[in-house]
């Protein structure tokens, strides 16, 4: 990314590397990176950054070694469909999946908690995009831990332990996914309160924004220190060197878009993904299918002529 702002900066100081002192208090929502408040500004950025992510995925697609899973997780209004929208919207539909996992079906709350989200990880070649994903169950289920009741655990397994059991799974399963060749990163989208009730009160404005909004949106974010302490414990607990979290100010759409795409890039990059290189038998055979296609126009041009002097 041949850019004035120094994107692999940015992308260190929303990565976080040090888990065991992440505070999520220090990370602006509404930080620019000296980015401008005017979006058009920033489109000829974008536009770049979705050409590289689209020959990336192109190449990820050919060398066919690795999967790349993209994580996202916000509260409500934070933008990760706007991000999935705006930084994916040049890659190929046929080598990208989108999962946006909501409320657990009777089925998923009969299987382990991870269940639902490990069969829809991404085949090889492939990214697949989590909006939201098996981190609703320290998040959503942590705030509401009724919700444990619905799963029909063993009681002896729903004490407080809980959450360092299912951090620790969820770290075990992610480290699984890498090391068989799977990229995993997860976003934060970082929005303060007073820019989801802006953004909540714009849905209710727009006659056909509204089907976004429900009455629960309201219960929610009347919860919301405990999920930001949640996000708090969650980080902490679950960004690693293999898996790590980037915490991605979204009070400004635009600049949450750029930071993705360059976290996305940057990650994609270190894979030193190339076309598969054809040698012997096989390229010896597709030089013949070669010659003969290149055939087919000789022959065919020699058909006309002999045509034309017929008449």
């Amino acid at each position: 990314m041949h850019l004035a702002v120094n994107f692999a900066k940015i992308v260190r100081q929303c990565r976080v590397d040090k888990p065991g002192r992440f505070k999520l208090a220090e990370h602006d929502p509404a930080e620019r990176f000296g980015l401008s408040t005017d979006i058009e500004d920033v489109r000829p950025v974008l536009a770049k950054s979705i050409d590289r992510l689209a020959d990336l995925q192109q190449r990820l697609f050919a060398n066919g070694e690795w999967a790349v899973l993209i994580v996202f997780q916000g509260m409500d209004a934070a933008g990760k469909d706007s991000v999935v929208k705006h930084v994916m919207s040049g890659i190929n539909p046929q080598g990208c999946e989108v999962h946006a996992f909501k409320a657990p079906s009777s089925e998923e709350l009969e299987h382990d908690f991870l269940w639902r989200t490990a069969k829809d990880v991404p085949a090889r070649g492939r990214i697949g995009i989590f909006n939201r994903s098996h981190y609703e169950e320290v998040l959503v289920v942590r705030v509401h831990p009724q919700l444990l009741g619905k799963q029909k655990l063993p009681p002896d397994l729903t004490d407080k332990a809980i959450w360092k059991h299912r951090f620790k799974s969820i770290r075990a399963f992610e480290h699984h996914l890498v090391r068989n060749g799977t990229l995993v990163l997860k976003f934060h989208l970082r929005i303060s309160k007073e820019e989801q009730r802006k953004r909540f009160l714009a849905r209710l404005d727009e006659p056909f924004k509204r089907w976004k909004f429900s009455k629960n949106d309201l219960a929610e974010r009347a919860r919301w220190d405990d999920y930001m302490a949640a996000y708090e414990d969650l980080i902490r607990e679950t960004s690693t060197g293999y898996a790590p979290w980037y915490v991605v100010p979204a009070d400004h759409k635009h600049v949450a878009w750029l930071v993705v795409s360059a976290a996305i890039i940057e990650a994609l990059e270190t894979l030193k993904l190339d076309y598969p290189k054809i040698t012997g038998r096989a390229l010896d055979e597709l030089r013949e299918c070669e010659r003969a296609l290149r055939d087919e126009a000789t022959d065919g041009k020699k058909s006309k002529r002999e045509k034309s002097k017929q008449h």
